[in-house]
């Protein structure tokens, strides 16, 4: 029975602690800056929202894209804020830095991140951090002059043929926009 209370206590004060963790960080949340990127497909259709926030060690994206085809995609942010009149608009990846591409080089885009995999109902989430943009000032900020978006691409991306990871065809896009 004592082991039980033990047990108990530990469940509770885990729980009181998550909680506390929590509303601390939702509040924390609240104040850091976000950025947003409607992506469209080329035919103009809504693909799903990807949001940035700004965390002290880093941007989190995070969204729901959706009319992929089912398997892995390559996500980048690319150089220009404009999507239009075609995704190659967007430019090649935002790279400050004058980086090589890929995890293998040093040092990489700014824009490179991580693939996405879409089910087989064409579904995906994107869930990353990286530690190689900014929603602040300065030269790594994606709210650059002339601004930067965010590039959904046909294929994967194989993290190391220049200049852009092998990933085909654009098939999404979003101008990454404040708040």
């Amino acid at each position: 029975m004592r082991h039980l209370r033990t047990t108990a206590r530990l469940i509770l004060g885990s729980a009181l602690a998550v909680a506390a963790l929590t509303a601390g960080t939702v509040s924390a949340q609240t104040a850091m800056p976000t950025a947003t990127a409607a992506v469209k497909g080329p035919d103009g259709k809504d693909l799903g929202t990807v949001t940035l926030t700004q965390y002290p060690h880093g941007v989190v994206l995070r969204g729901q894209l959706s009319g992929l085809t089912p398997g892995p995609h390559a996500i980048h942010i690319h150089a220009n804020g404009t999507c239009s009149p075609d995704f190659s608009a967007a430019g090649g990846h935002f790279n400050p830095g004058n980086g090589k591409h890929g995890l293998v080089e040093s040092p990489i885009h700014s824009g490179d991140l991580p693939n996405i995999i879409a089910d087989a109902g064409g579904k995906a989430g994107v869930e990353a951090i990286t530690h190689l943009v900014t929603l602040g000032d300065g030269p790594d900020s994606v709210f650059k002059p002339g601004g930067t978006s965010f590039v959904v691409h046909a294929g994967p991306d194989d993290y190391t043929s220049q200049p852009a990871g092998n990933s085909g065809d654009r098939v999404g896009c979003g101008v990454i926009t404040k708040g």
